[in-house]
Parts: C-alpha cells; structure tokens; sequence
C-alpha cells in the first residue's frame, strides 16, 4: 500500500508528459514516468488530475476530475508501483462512463504500463493462519 501525494505545479505535469509513457483507455488516459530522485521514496506515488476544455465547460471537466480521484482512490493507493508520478486525463467519455468500467479502465492502464501490483494476491498468499475445519476463511482458534 503505498503512500499518494499530489502532482501540482505545471513543470511536473508537462515532465509526465514529455519523459514518461502512456496508457489510453476509453475512459480516461494515464501517464506514468519515474519520480525524480529530489522527491523519491520507497513507499510513495504521487498523482496528477487533470482535463481539457475538450472534455466540456467547467462543471463538466470539475465532474471528470472528481470522478478520476474517485477512482484513483480506490486503485492507485493498493495497487500502483510507487516512486513513480502518474497523471490521469479525462476524456469526453469520463463524464459519463460507468463507474466500475472506469476503475477497470485505470487496472487496464496500469497493467499496460508495467506499473501493476496485486498487493491483495500477496496478502492472502503469505497468510499463514489455520482455516477452521467449515473452510470458510475464519481463523480456528
């Protein structure tokens, strides 16, 4: 589980552009390039929004951005690599994209990018504590 901190100065979303790669998905695209050694730490990602005056007016491109640190929320922190920046773009269909489509969107980024982890595979993989004898995942005591 890493830490996430915020991408916001211009030079940082213009580098994730410039230097790092990309990913696009129907809903959203995202960059990801290494976090520079100044800011670097083992346990931390840091993450951009942002959405063009393409996607629509300003309540549009708000609503695409709340939508997208919605589901970065919910995917980054457990399963991006850290020490990496990565910024996510909406696009006209963010807007209107079903939730869970939008979540599998950003997986399907990662995934691309090389950035994936299933920290929840590792979990269960290394648990180590008995099952009781109905197998229902309770520990026995």
């Amino acid at each position: 589980m890493a830490l996430v901190l915020r991408l916001t100065r211009r030079a940082e979303f213009l580098r994730a552009a410039r230097q790092g790669r990309k990913s696009a998905t129907p809903g959203l695209v995202l960059q990801a390039v290494a976090t520079p050694a100044l800011y670097r730490s083992e346990q931390t990602a840091r993450l951009g929004f942002t959405a063009s005056r393409k996607v629509g007016g300003a309540v549009v491109r708000n609503r695409v951005k709340r939508r997208l640190r919605a589901a970065a929320d919910l995917v980054i922190k457990d399963h991006a690599d850290p020490g990496y920046d990565y910024v996510l773009i909406g696009r006209a269909q963010t807007a209107t994209r079903p939730f869970t489509a939008l979540l599998q969107d950003l997986e399907t980024a990662l995934k691309r990018l090389g950035r994936f982890t299933d920290v929840t595979a590792v979990v269960r993989v290394t648990s180590d504590a008995p099952l009781d004898p109905q197998g229902n995942g309770t520990p026995s005591s």
